[in-house]
């Protein structure tokens, strides 16, 4: 009987951290293979929220809510393995808001832009209430996605993970300043792909944080 009451809320606790795993492989893949294949789609001219418009819209939408919604999983799960600490309390909260503004995106999708989906005039466009939410809550997840990767940081130092701690940082540090440029970049080349660089490095960071606490709870 001991060992059954023992094995659920693992068994659990690893179900949610398997979301974080499976979280941004998921959205990186379905997200790279629209940017490839859609009709008239640049990776170094286009964000990759601009895949929401368009007849094959949904297809970026839904990815949004279940990334979304497996990152709040993880976010939970978080707060279970990262138990006692500071990173138990603060971590799971803006990892949960960073899920949560995927939704946001979800439901106040990019305004159609530069040329993109086919048939939309070339330059930024008009900008819609719509547009504007949508960077506003990624805004709030990008920033609280960064923070939560020195949080962790601070604990993997604190148990002597140095090397873990470097790569939590750098990601941090990488993904705060590929929004920034993407943010303030005015449409550049280099700022959308370094921008596809940072989402890529804070999945593969999220990946790698939630395998890594799975395995320590099996």
């Amino acid at each position: 009987m001991t060992q059954i009451a023992f094995s659920r809320p693992v068994s659990a606790q690893r179900l949610l951290l398997g979301c974080g795993v499976v979280a941004g492989p998921s959205y990186v893949t379905v997200a790279m293979a629209q940017a490839l294949t859609r009709e008239g789609f640049d990776l170094a001219r286009h964000p990759w929220s601009y895949l929401a418009n368009g007849d094959l819209g949904w297809i970026q939408t839904a990815k949004f809510v279940l990334t979304g919604l497996a990152t709040i999983a993880a976010a939970v799960g978080l707060r279970h393995a990262l138990a006692p600490g500071r990173a138990a309390r603060w971590a799971p909260i803006l990892v949960g808001v960073f899920g949560a503004s995927m939704i946001g995106a979800a439901i106040f999708p990019a305004d159609p832009a530069m040329g993109f989906p086919a048939g939309t005039p070339e330059g930024p466009g008009a900008v819609t209430l719509s547009g504007t939410l949508h960077m506003a809550v990624g805004g709030v997840g990008f920033l609280c996605m960064a923070a939560a990767c020195h949080v962790v940081a601070s604990r993997q130092a604190r148990e002597g993970r140095g090397g873990s701690a470097l790569h939590s940082r750098v990601t941090g540090t990488l993904f705060l300043g590929s929004f920034a440029g993407i943010a303030a970049g005015g449409g550049a080349a280099w700022t959308n792909l370094m921008f596809v660089a940072g989402i890529v490095a804070v999945w593969a960071w999220l990946s790698l944080v939630s395998l890594d606490l799975s395995r320590e709870a099996a």
